[in-house]
């Protein structure tokens, strides 16, 4: 008898719905499973027989073969343990209920329960576009499927509880939670002076910009990168389903976790391979710079990654998505995230420290940041100095600023860009593109001709000089004016200067 449930298999950050065929043949008892499986998908055939017979159910000693459809494409994963463990039973006769009325999902343990799957909310988001609107799940993926919420879903422990799920007896599980009891994470506060290069990060969260943070150790760099999600406003709906579907798909969601509102961090260490960083393997997934998609990529110790990985940044700073080819195909990942570099300023880190002297010879000196500068370091809109902390600054008792009144800011400020930039695909001003800067950036005449006279003086290439522009254009957005005036453009010039201070 042949037997058919619905499944699903992940294609990069997407899900394509796939057709469980079950039918028993001619032949000798056997199993085997067609429509290019991977190997975890063969091995679920020993998984799949213990399931069912430690459920209280049969395994007869038969011919299967289980096709999954299209057989176009590679499939990956556990995710047909449970449609395939339905087909079985309907084919040996052991239930009536239809496998296909739900679209299911679930990798099975060998005593019967159901375990989490990577990739549920993409899961989701296809059914709903293929027409259906129940779907049945492991228990522990529950929320982050009801986050769809024009899908009824069926949160399932066992077999038996699929069973009783697919003969109406199942009852829809609604997430009712609320994100309000999120800790905010560290607070700008516990920042001790350092007040120029909390300006310069405030700009840069306002406007989305890529920031270089390069000074002594233990300046504060690091702290002051870690703060950063706490200023940056909670993500919209569609952002959030996206940042979501990439951590579920790249097994970072946990069981409790539904929708990621909060802005993602991801700090990878500087030992990190281009892969790692970009994603890829056989059937690519994706890697650090998607994982921080709407969100935070902090690089510590910049400089110290290896060249190719630096390198591998150049693709999704100007187009905002990582393209991976392999023999399967090519893929295609989001990657709009904002670059938060950090750096020691040469080898020994006291170059500009005002009480340690350092002792680099000059070609090192000169050479520390040769491996960023060109391509990459033209995409890096604010570059600032931390310096040392006064001892007096931690003598203080006055409080600091908190990351909500900075929060306040940023959220105007961004606004003012929502308003500017409504029914076009930019977003931010460090987004803009070259006819968007033409109709936004209005310059003063005092402003001009200070861009001018630096343009002259200095080693601006046409990009550099285009981030200047978004950059003095997001300082305006602060203050609250329309023209950009001779203190925005001197400022924004005043972070675009390690070329000049290393001469690279």
């Amino acid at each position: 008898m042949l037997s058919k449930s619905i499944s699903f298999s992940i294609h990069g950050i997407d899900a394509r719905i796939i057709e469980v065929e079950v039918d028993i043949i001619r032949g000798l008892p056997n199993f085997i499973i067609v429509g290019l499986p991977d190997s975890t998908i063969r091995e679920s055939r020993e998984r799949i027989r213990s399931a069912i017979e430690n459920s209280g159910f049969e395994f007869p000693p038969k011919n299967f073969v289980v096709n999954l459809a299209p057989a176009g494409f590679k499939k990956q994963g556990a995710t047909f343990d449970l449609p395939i463990a339905m087909s079985i039973l309907r084919a040996t006769g052991q239930t009536n209920v239809d496998p296909a009325s739900i679209p299911m999902v679930g990798e099975l343990s060998l005593d019967g329960r159901v375990k989490p799957v990577r990739g549920v909310i993409s899961m989701t988001i296809a059914i709903y576009r293929g027409g259906y609107r129940s779907v049945i799940v492991p228990y522990e993926n529950r929320h982050e499927a009801a986050a769809i919420r024009e899908i009824g879903v069926y949160p399932v422990k066992t077999i038996a509880e699929t069973l009783a799920v697919l003969e109406g007896a199942g009852r829809a599980f609604t997430d009712d939670r609320t994100c309000a009891g999120v800790h905010p994470g560290p607070d700008f506060s516990d920042v001790r002076g350092q007040e120029s290069a909390k300006r310069a990060v405030e700009i840069a969260a306002a406007g989305h910009h890529n920031i270089l943070l390069y000074g002594s150790p233990g300046s504060g760099k690091t702290m002051l990168a870690k703060r950063i999600p706490s200023i940056l406003p909670p993500l919209e709906k569609e952002q959030a389903i996206e940042a979501t579907m990439i951590h579920s798909v790249g097994g970072e969601l946990k069981g409790e976790d539904g929708l990621i509102t909060r802005p993602p961090f991801r700090s990878p260490h500087h030992t990190s391979s281009d892969v790692a960083l970009a994603g890829g393997g056989t059937i690519p997934s994706v890697g650090e710079i998607s994982l921080a998609h709407n969100g935070v990529l902090f690089m510590d110790e910049f400089v110290e990654f290896k060249s190719n990985v630096i390198q591998a940044l150049r693709q999704p700073l100007e187009d905002y998505e990582i393209t991976v080819s392999r023999a399967l195909g090519t893929f295609r990942f989001p990657a709009d995230f904002m670059l938060v570099a950090a750096s020691n300023p040469c080898r020994c880190g006291y170059l500009f420290d005002e009480e340690i002297p350092c002792v680099c010879p000059p070609y090192l000196v000169k050479s520390h940041f040769q491996k960023i500068a060109g391509p990459i370091l033209d995409r890096i809109d604010i570059e600032v100095l931390v310096g040392r902390v006064p001892y007096k600054d931690f003598l203080e008792s006055r409080e600091y600023e908190a990351s909500s009144e900075i929060k306040k800011r940023v959220i105007a400020a961004r606004e003012i860009q929502k308003r500017r930039f409504r029914g076009s695909a930019t977003r931010f001003n460090s987004r803009m593109t070259v006819e968007e800067i033409r109709e936004h950036c209005r310059l003063s005449a005092e402003a001009e001709a200070v861009l001018e006279l630096a343009v002259k003086r200095t080693a601006i290439t046409a990009r550099s000089f285009f981030k200047i522009l978004k950059t003095s254009r997001t300082i305006a957005d602060l203050g609250g004016t329309d023209k950009i005036e001779k203190g925005h453009v001197l400022e924004a010039l005043s972070y675009k200067n390690l070329q000049r201070n290393y001469n690279i």
